[in-house]
């Protein structure tokens, strides 16, 4: 298992996305952190193998926390998870050996995207390691585990329909714990409801949700949404 360190100063936030995390396979949250003072101190322990960090913090940066982490020899690995979108930011994160640079707001299978690929940076690296084979193939067998392509979408999107929309749903629905309405979900994303209806409808006749009915004691069944794992 790889064990995650979150760190956001936003307690909601920090909750959501160990929550993520703790739906992606090989993955577990072994601390939330509020600053980088609690991140420090984690660290310093000696049991997180990746800490998914904020930029922002009460006490100082996240970058800030990366150089100290980095002067005082820790080499556990950072993927920054922020708003801070400018290209000096990233470009500090760069240099200071960020794997990946997560901007918000993102989707559960953007985090899942980058999640994947540094657990296959860490099987890469084990097995070249383990063979003690060197050479420019290896390298690049090493720095290829990180490349990320974009999640797969709902196939054949009608026309009036968005990627980045489909995937917004398709993260809510993902990391649920049971099944939720078309208001439940049009709350979780922040569209109209009858926006989310539209996309659920055509999520679930493209095989991606799974449609139950609940039966008050009135009126119309509620129509209800499970993901269906590919």
């Amino acid at each position: 298992m790889i064990d995650v360190l979150v760190v956001d100063d936003d307690f909601r936030v920090a909750e959501i996305n160990a929550k993520y995390v703790g739906k992606v396979p090989g993955f577990r949250v072994a601390a939330r952190a509020h600053s980088a003072a609690q991140a420090l101190a984690a660290v310093q322990r000696g049991t997180i193998d990746l800490v998914l960090l904020d930029h922002y913090l009460p006490d100082e940066t996240g970058l800030e926390l990366v150089h100290r982490m980095r002067e005082q020899g820790h080499g556990t690995d950072v993927i920054m998870i922020t708003a801070a979108s400018d290209v000096t930011t990233v470009q500090q994160a760069m240099r200071l050996g960020a794997l990946h640079y997560l901007v918000k707001p993102f989707t559960f299978a953007a985090l899942r995207t980058r999640l994947d690929s540094y657990a296959a940076l860490r099987r890469t690296v084990d097995r070249v390691g383990g063979r003690g084979l060197t050479g420019q193939e290896q390298v690049d067998r090493i720095f290829g585990a990180l490349r990320t392509s974009p999640a797969p979408s709902a196939p054949g999107l009608p026309s009036g329909h968005s990627e980045p929309t489909t995937d917004l749903i398709c993260g809510v629905l993902h990391s649920a714990d049971h099944p939720l309405s078309a208001h439940e979900v049009a709350a979780e994303t922040g569209l109209s409801r009858s926006t989310a209806q539209r996309y659920l409808r055509h999520l679930e006749q493209a095989g991606r949700l799974r449609l139950s009915l609940k039966y008050g004691d009135t009126g119309r069944p509620e129509h209800r949404y499970a993901w269906v794992a590919p």
